[in-house]
């Protein structure tokens, strides 16, 4: 008999919160709300969307003064499982081998009509429907009539290791999106450099990943709001093992040429499978 997934369990329990968000933000309701309805307070409800911990009692209830059915639900986040988390390294390669084709996708992605994107970019009409045309036929959008759009990626997908985006990433992003003293409005740089277990350290993962998710959340909330009120940003979280390299000179030499690695060193580091983002 297997034991349980416990990620796999926190992934439903997630995406429950998340389509019952949606749901609630499309119907005009709120906590305070779904407080009074179920006769708690607000803080209560807050803590249960937080773990994600609904009776089935309470889950039928917050569909009624929906409107919705259960099985609705259900249904919707079915829908939700089925989009795509992460892409194949040939849609990733078209994607980064033509930048028009990659703005367009990432306009999309971050729920821009298509009205929206050539009213900003200075894309001709027939142009435009050309790449989301191709989009369709990767299968990351379908196309509707009147040029609407349906995503069908994962809001919060992830690329691949080593992959076309990684290397796009480290090689035009990275340096571009880094070269600025984070002194504006809207603006933060923190780096932070010390001594950490290795329970710490995976610790602190485990947290960024919870801020990676959190951020995804915070973007399909806003993706209802017209792309005129909403702002391209960037979110760069990392954390590893490290020592600079120009330190490493000043190791304390044991016969050969090679340093002595400290008992700490990070190449003894041995943590959980590495997880990209792709935001």
């Amino acid at each position: 008999m297997s034991l349980p997934d416990p990620e796999a369990h926190v992934a439903k329990a997630q995406a429950v919160v998340e389509i019952l968000k949606k749901a609630l933000k499309a119907s005009g309701l709120t906590y305070a709300d779904v407080a009074r309805h179920l006769g708690l307070s607000q803080a209560s409800i807050k803590r249960m969307f937080a773990r994600g911990q609904f009776t089935l009692e309470r889950l039928e209830s917050i569909c009624a003064m929906m409107h919705l059915d259960f099985t609705d639900l259900v249904r919707m986040i079915d829908e939700e499982r089925a989009k795509i988390s992460s892409l194949t390294s040939s849609q990733e390669e078209e994607l980064v081998s033509d930048l028009k084709f990659l703005l367009i996708a990432l306009c999309v992605q971050n729920a821009w009509t298509f009205e929206e994107i050539v009213g900003y970019y200075n894309f001709p009409e027939l142009e435009c429907i050309r790449y989301l045309i191709r989009l369709d036929r990767l299968g990351l959008i379908e196309l509707l009539p009147n040029n609407r759009i349906r995503r069908m990626v994962a809001q919060d997908f992830r690329w691949l290791p080593r992959g076309p985006i990684e290397r796009f990433f480290e090689q035009r992003v990275q340096r571009d999106f880094l070269k600025s003293h984070f002194s504006r409005a809207g603006e933060l740089r923190l780096f932070l450099t010390g001594m950490l277990s290795k329970n710490s350290l995976e610790a602190m993962r485990e947290r960024l990943d919870m801020i990676a998710r959190e951020f995804s959340a915070m973007q399909r909330d806003d993706s209802r709001l017209p792309a005129g009120a909403r702002f391209n940003a960037g979110l760069m979280l990392s954390v590893r093992p490290w020592e600079l390299r120009d330190f490493a000179q000043f190791r304390r030499r044991t016969g050969g040429d090679t340093p002595e690695a400290p008992p700490r060193d990070a190449a003894q580091f041995r943590g959980s499978p590495r997880r990209d983002p792709g935001r």
